[in-house]
């Protein structure tokens, strides 16, 4: 993940993160990590042509047309059955569905099983007029075993997209499934025909349709960055580490005031995972009147949150904390731990964002018989509660802090 470094006007350290999705290097439309797929028509599909390969969205004239653009959109408050797969116009306040075409393209039915086969959808996290969706579909067996294609959104103004909570589905000839809000992080959420168990059998009669809603902003209040190195060392913050049980990391939350008031009793909350224990005494803010650090005294930024005070236009602040890794439930293989921070203003949250621990467990597995199995700890985002740091805390955080990259790198 780049980040750049730069002097701001305003609150606080000017560390700005930009934002990364899991996604290739270059994404032209539609891809997948053969570089380069053959496609078939379905008089070839029916002819025979695949054998017994498995191979996802690659003919050409089927249901939807051409299967190599399977990610589209439409306005939710819509009556249209058109889906636009290309580009669609948004404005503030609309929910836009995203839907993601499923087909593995085998005719042999449940003698073409695909294996593992996941959805993500990756959503972007600036603010500007056009927003790029990309959808991803995976499968163990398939060949390829990774397929994308993207949709825009675009507007006149400046907006963000907000994931709607619990609206991501799959649908299929057996009804209407509810998927995890993991298929909205790099992770993704498992499919399936009559259970969502990763295995999707070949032919028509198994195809499927992943679909989620996102909340269209215009009036964008606040930005919140959330990153992750391991405690102890200099590395830059980035959005994944890998540790090991018994490691500690330490966590960094930007938070920044988009508005053009100042904003008053800005609330920071940390949810951690099950597998990821709080450091006490580790909570530290950074901003411009604590500009070398301010130990916070309560060790309530992964409870009920701590208020960090009141900002005006364009300031932020930083809160750093240390976690361990600890194993209660984690997962023979390979684990994701993810955590989010969410950022409240008013009682309203305003802004949140997620980072991860990636941590291979193997003490008590049977690692050579047994496949690696990704587990996601996920306690996703909440409201937040107020907890002041303490008497005078509620300071204004304003003028000017200027530091380097290494001061904030300390």
């Amino acid at each position: 993940m780049n980040k750049v470094y730069k002097t701001i006007l305003g609150a606080t350290a000017a560390l700005i993160v930009a934002g990364a999705s899991f996604a290739p290097a270059k994404v032209l439309a539609w891809g997948d990590s053969a570089n380069g797929r053959n496609t078939y028509t379905l008089e070839q599909i029916n002819a025979g042509v695949l054998g017994d390969t498995i191979t996802f969205n690659s003919i050409t004239n089927g249901k939807i047309g051409d299967e190599r653009n399977f990610v589209s959109a439409k306005n939710a408050a819509s009556n249209t059955t058109v889906w636009n797969s290309d580009e669609i116009n948004v404005k503030d306040g609309d929910t836009i569905k995203i839907s993601v075409y499923v087909h593995n393209n085998s005719p042999l039915g449940t003698n073409a099983i695909a294996k593992g086969v996941k959805a993500n959808i990756s959503l972007p996290t600036t603010v500007s007029k056009t927003q790029t969706i990309i959808g991803y579909i995976s499968a163990n067996n398939a060949t390829p075993n990774r397929y994308w294609d993207e949709v825009k959104l675009t507007s006149d103004d400046n907006f963000y997209v907000e994931y709607v909570l619990g609206s991501a589905k799959y649908t299929n000839t057996q009804g209407t499934f509810n998927l995890p809000d993991e298929v909205v992080v790099s992770s993704g959420a498992q499919l399936g025909y009559t259970t969502m168990d990763g295995e999707v059998p070949g032919c028509y009669n198994y195809d499927g349709e992943v679909t989620i809603e996102l909340k269209i902003h215009k009036s964008v209040t606040s930005k919140l960055s959330k990153t992750v190195r391991m405690a102890g060392t200099h590395d830059e913050f980035v959005e994944s580490v890998n540790a090991k049980v018994g490691d500690e990391v330490e966590y960094q939350i930007e938070y920044k005031n988009l508005t053009d008031k100042q904003v008053d009793n800005v609330m920071i909350r940390d949810i951690l995972p099950t597998n990821m224990e709080y450091v006490k005494g580790s909570t530290i803010l950074y901003n411009s009147v604590f500009q070398s650090g301010l130990k916070v005294d309560q060790d309530t930024v992964t409870t009920s949150g701590i208020n960090i005070g009141s900002y005006v236009p364009t300031g932020n602040a930083f809160v750093r904390f240390k976690a361990k890794v600890v194993n209660k439930t984690l997962a023979c293989g390979n684990n994701q731990l993810v955590n989010w921070a969410n950022v409240t203003v008013n009682s309203t949250v305003t802004g949140k964002d997620d980072a991860s621990v990636m941590v291979k467990q193997t003490e008590n597995c049977k690692s050579k018989t047994e496949e690696t199995t990704d587990r996601i700890e996920n306690t996703g985002p909440a409201e937040v509660a107020g907890v002041a740091l303490g008497a005078g805390s509620l300071v204004t955080a304003g003028g000017y802090f200027i530091a380097s990259r290494k001061k904030l790198m300390k």
